[in-house]
């Protein structure tokens, strides 16, 4: 084997076979595939430690994981997108089991009924939660499907520019702005409290609730969407929507969100799942897959895929989308989460949400040097100004085992943004209080 740091050794090619693909591609070594790379960026090699026993292994690695500060073992009020909900203990033993954890890709519906009457399902429960009539397979996670959004809304209504309201989460801004310039389309941002739209504009996006976790005229704002013809698009937390008006009642024309608030564990980037729901007249432009509900020769139910929109299935001009995969083992576990919670226990879960929120933020507003900013209505989450900077408030918070929120300071002076989950005990809001009291002396 070489001693090339470049060669891994986990392949088994010996140095002959090496050296005919490296005599195939015009070169006599692996070093100069990475020609292209400058030499500052080039990893010099892996120094791994020398190997030691399974038993050893394992507990330096239980050690190194322990001292990771998370949601899974102290109390947690960070959300700001990935929140932390209770999830049934009978959901994970059901989504691993092997026919769902190893299946890819539902191509070929005599072998994957089981993979595409779970996409089905997910569709059906998503459209119902949201009030629309229309759902996908799932995308990429909130923000892709959010910026899917978007380019689905400048080709229905041939325009190219997208209003962003200045609270949607800046990460999907972002993710909006990236997907948007191959396409020059031109994204810019207004203020829900006078939201100005520029002429050509295909689409207004609102967030439901709002990054900083309130409400705003979702009706006004869908109105003014369409009196300037364009489309309304909403990014909503699909928890919320078991307790307040989904945006199909606004009359919404396409909705996403992000499926992790479904009862799956918050991790450090995912994998999530992407909700993309859409009026009905709209199917035609919709990005990602469709599972349908059909009878074979024999009158026996069957599933299929019955939209598929992008290039490897149609021809490349005629694609709405170019989402290699689906993320369905992550739509699977929502949608068993989804059926075991049913609409009453999903509503029982906004209700916890929404009055220890209240709770937490009417304690915390009567601490000496604290405030809440805005006095918009909110569900989970809440800007707090502190008495000294975030940063130093949740350094605090962490050497008392709390898991504090997220730096908003850069829209609210010194401004926290909390969140509270049916997860969080009053015992743990109490600790928190009694937290920011004794730091913000």
């Amino acid at each position: 084997m070489s001693d090339s740091p470049l060669t891994s050794p986990f392949i088994p090619n010996t140095d002959d076979d090496r050296a005919v693909m490296l005599a195939e591609v015009g070169t006599s070594a692996v070093e100069d595939l990475f020609g292209d790379i400058p030499e500052q960026y080039r990893h010099p090699g892996l120094a791994l430690p020398a190997p030691i026993p399974e038993m050893e292994l394992r507990a330096e690695m239980t050690a190194l994981a322990q001292r990771n500060f998370h949601a899974g073992e102290h109390p947690s009020f960070l959300g700001a997108g990935v929140y932390h909900h209770f999830c049934p203990a009978v959901v994970a033993p059901l989504v691993t089991r092997g026919e769902f954890l190893t299946s890819y890709t539902p191509y070929q519906p005599e072998v994957s009924q089981g993979t595409l009457q779970g996409t089905f399902e997910f569709q059906t429960l998503t459209a119902q939660l949201f009030g629309m009539e229309v759902s996908n397979a799932g995308m990429y996670d909130g923000a892709s499907s959010l910026a899917e959004g978007a380019l689905m809304a400048c080709r229905v209504t041939k325009h190219s520019r997208v209003a962003v309201l200045d609270t949607v989460n800046p990460r999907y801004v972002e993710t909006i702005r990236f997907y948007a310039q191959p396409q020059g389309i031109e994204v810019y941002q207004t203020s829900p409290t006078s939201p100005e739209l520029q002429p050509d504009t295909a689409c207004l996006i609102s967030q439901y609730p709002n990054f900083f976790g309130a409400f705003e005229d979702s009706q006004a704002l869908v109105d003014l969407a369409h009196e300037h013809g364009a489309l309304a698009v909403m990014s909503c937390d699909p928890t919320a929507l078991a307790m307040y008006k989904p945006p199909g009642a606004f009359g919404a024309d396409i909705a996403t969100g992000e499926g992790q608030a479904l009862g799956i564990p918050p991790s450090f980037g995912g994998p999530y799942v992407g909700i993309f729901t859409c009026r009905q007249e709209y199917v035609r432009q919709l990005p990602g897959r469709i599972a349908g509900r059909t009878v074979d020769t024999e009158g026996r139910t069957g599933y299929v895929l019955t939209l598929q929109p992008r290039e490897q299935h149609i021809r490349r001009e005629h694609a709405t989308s170019n989402i290699c995969t689906s993320t369905a083992l992550i739509g699977l576990w929502a949608t068993i989460y989804l059926s075991l919670m049913g609409k009453q226990g999903l509503r029982h879960v906004a209700e916890l949400c929404h009055q220890k929120a209240h709770y937490a933020a009417s304690r915390i507003a009567e601490l000496p040097g604290y405030s809440l900013p805005n006095d918009d209505p909110f569900f989970q989450e809440f800007v707090v100004a502190c008495p000294k900077s975030p940063a130093e408030v949740s350094a605090a918070l962490q050497q008392r085992g709390i898991v504090g929120g997220l730096d908003v300071s850069d829209r609210y002076p010194n401004g926290m943004l909390l969140c509270v989950t049916e997860v969080n005990t009053r015992d743990q809001i109490d600790r928190l209080v009694d937290a920011l009291a004794e730091i913000g002396r």
